[in-house]
């Protein structure tokens, strides 16, 4: 077969939960199946690691498409114009956008759709695009990847699809994510928490995340306990995250939040490591990969009771309302005081890991794949 794939989002150093999927899927599907031709569909200069095989071909196409204007230039015209040149037996696309212009058998990833619920969360231009359409890529998909039963029934539903067409592929985490020993950890927290604990959080900083409440939730236990425990962010900035600052700017406690901005895997892994425990209380989530990396790690999680998360979870974590900052700092404090529901959790987490693979993944995938060429195959017989 000859795949197409939209590699956009590999960028070195850059990669986020999307780019992450996409990454770890790609670099497994691509080496176990040397018998097939990968052409990956870059908007930019590419980085060589992400080359993964010698059955793979990249082509630059430009412009860069990082604005929903340069969006639709890329994939209705720069997209366009290669498949119908080389013609391939499917189009792969794990950001979920397809062009809409040609004929191609295409495969969409869609990891969540909540611009259809929360859309004041990101920006106007943005929010028309998706709005506009998500909806016609996942009618042209000949069949549509998600990575929840949740998200899975969350298109169904708002988008009039057959869930026969959606196929679940959970998400893994990265093998760098594992327990580490006392002094290693004792290194990370002198270097990023002054040598104390920390409640972690991970991801961009997005009003989705629910980063305004997490800070408000912390002040809170700081406040009622008096402990020394710090809170640490990582994660670039995003859109109006002004809400946010405006919070962080009003905390008793600001002193001990810790801003770290984006960090590579081999940093972050070891942050995540030395955890006290990971608190990702989102409003919205179509999976959550740090649930998983932080299990890895033997670092308890505290988590949403919304969305995604409980089915992700499982039965390995606190959960707490993420609309109520009095829910989220009794369960910091919860966690922060009692050490037999830390390690009740942590020994949870040990097992639930497990049903997570990114070879997992990748082998679901390259089904859904096959599955794909073969009905868009038999429409045509």
């Amino acid at each position: 077969m000859k795949i197409a794939v939209n590699t956009r989002l590999l960028i070195k150093n850059k990669m986020e939960g999307i780019a992450v999927h996409a990454f770890n899927v790609l670099k497994r599907i691509t080496v176990a199946h040397p018998e097939h031709q990968f052409l990956f569909l870059f908007d930019r200069p590419y980085d060589e690691s992400f080359i993964f095989s010698s059955n793979i071909t990249p082509i630059v196409l430009f412009p860069q498409a990082r604005h929903p204007f340069l969006y639709y230039l890329w994939f209705e015209y720069s997209v366009a114009r290669i498949l119908n040149k080389v013609k391939p037996d499917i189009f792969y696309s794990p950001d979920g956008f397809l062009s809409l212009r040609v004929n191609t058998c295409s495969l969409p990833v869609m990891h969540d759709i909540n611009y259809e619920h929360y859309p004041d969360d990101i920006p106007p231009l943005t929010r028309r695009y998706y709005k506009k359409y998500s909806p016609l890529f996942a009618k042209k998909g000949q069949r549509i990847l998600t990575v929840s039963e949740f998200s899975k029934k969350d298109i169904a539903t708002t988008y009039g699809i057959s869930p026969d067409k959606i196929d679940v592929v959970y998400n893994g985490a990265d093998e760098a994510y594992k327990v580490m020993g006392r002094e290693e950890r004792e290194s990370v927290k002198q270097k990023y928490s002054a040598g104390k604990d920390y409640f972690l959080y991970v991801s961009a900083l997005h009003p989705r995340k629910n980063v305004k409440r997490l800070l408000l939730a912390f002040d809170k236990v700081k406040e009622s306990t008096g402990t020394d425990i710090k809170l640490v962010l990582v994660g670039p900035e995003y859109f109006k995250n002004s809400d946010m600052m405006d919070v962080y700017g009003g905390m008793k406690h600001k002193q001990d939040v810790v801003f770290t901005g984006r960090l590579n895997v081999d940093q972050l892994c070891k942050v995540m490591g030395a955890a006290f425990a990971l608190t990702y209380v989102s409003y919205f989530e179509g999976f959550g990969i740090p649930i998983i990396e932080a299990m890895n790690c033997d670092v308890p999680v505290i988590a949403s009771d919304v969305t995604s998360m409980p089915e992700v979870a499982g039965d390995a974590a606190l959960y707490v309302d993420p609309l109520s900052v009095d829910a989220i700092a009794k369960g910091m404090q919860d966690i922060l005081q009692n050490e037999k529901l830390r390690m009740e959790l942590t020994e949870k987490g040990r097992i639930r890991k497990n049903n997570f693979s990114w070879d997992k993944t990748a082998s679901l995938t390259w089904g859904a794949i096959e599955k794909a060429v073969n009905e868009c195959g038999s429409k045509h017989i």
